[in-house]
């Protein structure tokens, strides 16, 4: 259960992004501090509870192996992960252009799937991962930046592998903007109830002059 005016909310949290990108890194070093170079292609969900701005949340997150089935909205993987998550972390490595390029065709299937189901604010962050390996870099911090600007996302350049303050930042910022999606969402409804009850009013008034 969420509550906004209160201390604690959960929120579900897909991570996203091509093989070998570190997203099961980036997720174990978030939880535990500690970072693991090896992993398996794995599904895995996990439950963690962390404090930001002084409020408890629960965070599930679902650590999503990639396929290519994953970048069209068709696939029902893809909308059941769309209708699951309140936010996304996209990760792709600054060593692999066609990681980036996945990233980008990501955020179109999102987006494509939340306005279909009608969800106008999407909380994403964009993750660069690998910024240690900045001697094999293929894609500027510049070109992150532009593409979070151009699709209203948060952008974070991190070394899973060599700082944990950094990855820690990017799970707050998203819950941040999970926040503010869900205070905007309460608001909407607030307005078109207005609206709707004015418009009986209107309606009934019409109905009493006859």
């Amino acid at each position: 259960m969420t509550r906004l005016n209160g201390q604690r909310m959960d929120a579900n949290v897909v991570v996203l992004g091509t093989d070998n990108v570190g997203k099961s890194a980036l997720i174990v070093r978030f939880l535990t501090r500690r970072f693991i170079g090896e992993y398996g292609d794995i599904e895995s969900l996990y439950a963690h509870n962390v404090v930001v701005d002084g409020r408890e949340q629960t965070l599930n997150i679902w650590d999503a192996p990639h396929s290519q089935q994953d970048l069209s909205f068709e696939s029902l993987m893809c909308e059941k992960r769309v209708q699951w998550a309140d936010g996304f972390v996209l990760v792709y490595s600054i060593c692999d252009r066609a990681s980036f390029n996945a990233v980008s065709r990501l955020i179109q299937t999102i987006k494509t799937a939340k306005d279909f189901l009608g969800f106008e604010k999407i909380p994403i962050v964009i993750v660069g991962n690998k910024r240690d390996l900045h001697h094999r870099r293929t894609v500027l911090s510049e070109e992150g930046r532009l593409l979070a600007l151009s699709a209203d996302c948060q952008f974070y350049e991190v070394s899973a592998a060599e700082n944990y303050h950094s990855v820690l930042m990017v799970f707050h910022g998203l819950v941040d903007r999970i926040r503010e999606s869900r205070v905007s969402v309460k608001k909407l409804a607030g307005i078109k109830g207005i609206v709707k009850s004015m418009s009986a009013v209107f309606a009934r008034r019409r109905t009493d002059s006859l």
